[in-house]
């Protein structure tokens, strides 16, 4: 079959050969026997109940029908309207009485012991369209979709019943840790059905997210507000901050320990106004006189607790917690375990959840296979129904690394040329390909001379200046002016101070602000990009302010680096024939990212992002960003965002491209199609909109990082110095897809934990790329990230892309960022608030360089 009837991207070319060959494990496990036919049921419960409570009325269902009704057939439930079975039920459709156990059932308004479970035929699929599928053909039909889901469903099935479950992930309280606050991390396993070349595959991968600690509520306040005891809640100044206890804990379950039988579960909805020693409520008092009729008493939740179980309350000072109509004293309540934490992480928690996350990859291996020994494929008595096996070995998979390019330096350089060994060099005795020139500038410390006296800072712009010009920089001003400021004051107000004070000491525009910051605070930060980039229009470059009281070569190296890119210089480029897809005729590359805000947050739109190179180096790129409506993944104003960018590309080089390679970030497999016809559509519009008869070659390449699939090298002689792959590994063969143009390419050299690598797609290409020269390409573009020496994991233009989308999200006016900033509902920026990126966006300058 053509490649056009067997899918709408891009069919695969032959298999790349360049390189040296290796063998590499990669956390797969093969699918060695599938089931022969599967019969699909829609399944509806009579309320509307989350997943797991679905699962257990189904659990039940099970255990009341199976040997009678069910006719001895064991399905499997996805939690929601999906029921698969490799055997067909005895019947079309049937509805089942179900009682079940109130503990399982969430209080609305009183507890429903019977549900009406409705069973209905809807398809039976034979797998054998999905083997054709697989073998490249037959095309990727409904059928085969459906079919893939319920083999997905049947892996599932068992771990959902017994574990937490989020996604395609169940998490285990076993050797979890404390993250800071009142929070853990619990290690989960990732489990998923791939297909692959001719077969199906298992992607089993180590996961792990935040859970609210199963503690009593108060120890939860203490942890929340950051005391040292439970006797700090005591004291009446400074006062409690209510606000933020009742943020953290809103939304919450929890249970009461003053009646011992007990099972319910409350949802927390808000803290009350008052004390549990002045809240009040009416009573009804039943006098002793069974003829007299009950009186009504207005009591305290202290006494009340009191009088009715004898209970007298240790913390009688504070707040009580709202349960719908119910109030509760915070000390006779404890938060239910296994309550997933949905908003972002503060810093400190990060910083612990990237302890126990990073795992080496010797480590990741052993884990992945103990959770095998969980998920035990070999005892599953669904698989075993179904008929399916799947192996305990993970898949050895035929891998390449890629020749490293030749980077070039400035010729004065000792070693100008040179091919980079382990992914990773350094600046010593190098000058960057193009210095910039430093005349106006000025220094802006936000603190005060005691915390960074004079003395200190100089002897840091010392360093600075003399590292700029050992690495090809002139500073043409080595006395930049200097001031201090309030970094709680007025911030727009200092910038400006500094702006004027440059301007004027050397009677020219100011090409950079050097910020001096007291900490890695999210607030300052935001405010200082937002005046420097929309409101005076010049590059700034933040600065920690330890590292100027270290003043350490190798931080001024880096700092260098950034510096440059901003006052228009380049740092660095390959040699000839490493980009011959970028030299030899005029071409633009372009990377696209759009970046959402948090699935909590109401108030903020999302920020979508282009850039584009400027030169057949590919070290020097424009920027386009837009605003639009939130969570919209398809850039909605692509058109003009592609006619910014070719126009700047015409300005800068003086032609009009003659091909057009995007990389696009953050696009999932269901969205391909949409992408294909949106975003390839959009550039295709806008190239014809600047002139009618232009239409360059369009390459479309998807770039996904967020998936499960790892690479172990087989032995110590092809691992690099972390443990990890050798930068370059390429596999393009086994467990891609059956016959489309994916591959993986891990291109950065490990640092910490197990290397994640890079899985690229392609939509659409005018070009016809092979598959050596794309996957060269790729890894050769890694290694110009202006930013640091060492290749990336992702080529720059889509890393570019993500930093200016990040950026843009603090040009917002009047927004108050915090550290970790709220999540909930309420007042916030809408898109009109978010200022225009005026001037550095419209300049084309290399905003995403900052810092």
């Amino acid at each position: 079959m053509s490649s056009l009837q067997l899918t709408e991207f891009v069919k695969r070319p032959s298999a790349g050969r360049s390189g040296k060959m290796v063998n590499v494990r990669c956390n797969f496990f093969e699918v060695t026997k599938l089931p022969t036919v599967v019969t699909h049921y829609d399944i509806s419960i009579s309320c509307d109940m989350p997943p797991p409570v679905n699962r257990r009325i189904f659990e039940q269902l099970v255990k009341s029908y199976r040997a009678s009704d069910l006719g001895g057939v064991l399905p499997v439930f996805d939690g929601r309207r999906n029921l698969f079975s490799t055997k067909e039920l005895p019947f079309e459709s049937r509805t089942f009485d179900v009682t079940l156990n109130t503990d399982f059932v969430p209080r609305s308004n009183r507890p429903i012991p019977v549900f009406k479970v409705k069973i209905k035929k809807v398809a039976t699929i034979n797998l054998e369209e999905l083997q054709r599928f697989l073998n490249g053909k037959a095309a990727l039909s409904n059928n085969c979709l459906t079919a893939i889901m319920s083999l997905n469903i049947l892996i599932h099935h068992q771990p959902a019943m017994l574990y937490a479950t989020f996604g395609r992930s169940f998490y285990t309280p076993h050797g979890s840790q404390t993250l800071a606050g009142s929070l853990e991390v619990w290690q989960g396993f990732y489990q998923s059905v791939r297909p692959t070349t001719g077969k199906m595959m298992v992607n089993v991968d180590v996961t792990a997210t935040a859970f609210f600690q199963g503690i009593p509520l108060l120890e939860m306040v203490v942890k929340i507000l950051g005391l040292r005891s439970l006797d700090d809640l005591r004291r009446p100044t400074p006062p409690l901050n209510w606000i933020k206890v009742e943020r953290a804990i809103k939304q919450l379950r929890i249970t009461v320990t003053h009646r011992e039988k007990s099972t319910r579960s409350f949802k927390i909805t808000g803290l009350t106004e008052k004390s549990a020693l002045d809240e009040t409520f009416k009573c009804q008092i039943h006098p002793t006189d069974p003829e007299a009729s009950p009186e009504e008493e207005v009591i305290s939740i202290v006494t009340y607790f009191k009088n009715a179980y004898n209970r007298v309350l240790n913390f009688p000072m504070l707040r009580c917690v709202r349960v719908g109509k119910v109030v509760l004293p915070m000390e006779v309540c404890k938060v239910i375990p296994g309550q997933r934490y949905p908003k972002k992480l503060d810093e400190a928690q990060t910083a612990d959840m990237i302890k126990f996350t990073s795992k080496n990859p010797v480590t990741r291996a052993n884990t992945i296979k103990n959770g095998l020994q969980i998920l035990d494929f070999d005892n599953n008595e669904h698989l075993k129904e179904a008929g399916m096996k799947v192996s305990n070995e993970m898949v050895v998979v035929p891998a390449r690394v890629l020749p490293a390019p030749t980077v070039c330096y400035h010729p004065s350089s000792r070693e100008s040329s040179f091919k980079p060994k382990d992914g990773a060099w350094n600046l010593r005795d190098k000058k960057l390909i193009q210095g910039g020139t430093l005349g106006s500038w000025g220094v802006l410390v936000f603190g005060t001379e005691r915390d960074c006296s004079r003395v200190v800072l100089q002897g840091f712009i010392r360093e600075l200046i003399l590292t700029c010009q050992d690495t090809g920089m002139n500073v043409v001003n080595r006395e930049p002016p200097v001031n201090y400021a309030n970094p709680h004051g007025d911030i727009e107000a200092a910038l400006k101070g500094i702006w004027m004070k440059a301007g004027n000491m050397v009677k020219s525009m100011p090409q950079l602000i050097v910020c001096i910051l007291p900490n890695t605070g999210t607030p300052l930060y935001a405010k200082i990009k937002r005046v420097t980039d929309t409101v005076i229009g010049v590059s700034s470059q933040c600065m920690q302010m330890k590292h100027v009281h270290m003043a350490k070569k190798q931080y001024c190296a880096n700092v260098c680096l950034k510096m440059n890119v901003k006052i228009g210089g380049a740092n660095v480029q390959l040699s000839s024939g490493m980009l011959d897809f970028v030299t030899t005729r005029p071409t633009v590359i372009i990377g696209v990212d759009v970046t959402h805000p948090h699935p909590s947050d109401n108030t903020h739109p999302s920020i979508a992002a282009a850039v584009a190179s400027l030169d057949n180096r590919a070290a020097r790129y424009a920027t386009a960003v837009r605003v639009q409506k939130a969570r919209t993944e398809t850039v909605a104003d692509l058109s003009n965002m592609t006619i910014e960018l070719l126009k700047k590309y015409y300005q800068a080089c003086g032609q009009k491209p003659e091909r057009i390679l995007v990389y696009r970030d953050g696009v999932s497999e269901g969205q391909f199609s949409t992408m294909l016809k949106t975003e390839v559509a959009s550039i295709r519009a806008g190239c014809h909109r600047l002139e009618a008869n232009y239409n360059p070659k369009v390459t479309y390449v998807v770039v996904q990082k967020r998936h499960h699939a790892r690479f172990f090298p087989m032995n110590s002689q092809s691992a690099d110095r972390s443990g990890n792959c050798q930068p370059g590994t390429c596999v393009d063969t086994t467990i891609v897809h059956p016959f489309e143009f994916d591959f993986y390419i891990q291109s950065h050299a490990g640092l910490l934990g197990t290397s994640r690598p890079t899985h690229y797609q392609v939509l659409q290409d005018d070009n016809n790329f092979t598959s050596d020269d794309l996957q060269c390409l790729t890894y050769n573009l890694c290694h110009l990230f202006a930013r640091a020496t060492r290749t990336v994991s992702i080529v720059p233009a889509v890393y570019y892309a993500h930093i200016v989308a990040a950026r843009a999200r603090f040009h917002a006016k009047g927004e108050h960022w915090s550290d970790n900033q709220s999540t909930e509902s309420g007042t916030g920026p809408d898109m009109t608030t978010y200022a225009a990126v005026k001037p550095e966006l419209d300049k084309g300058k290399d905003l995403y360089h900052t810092s």
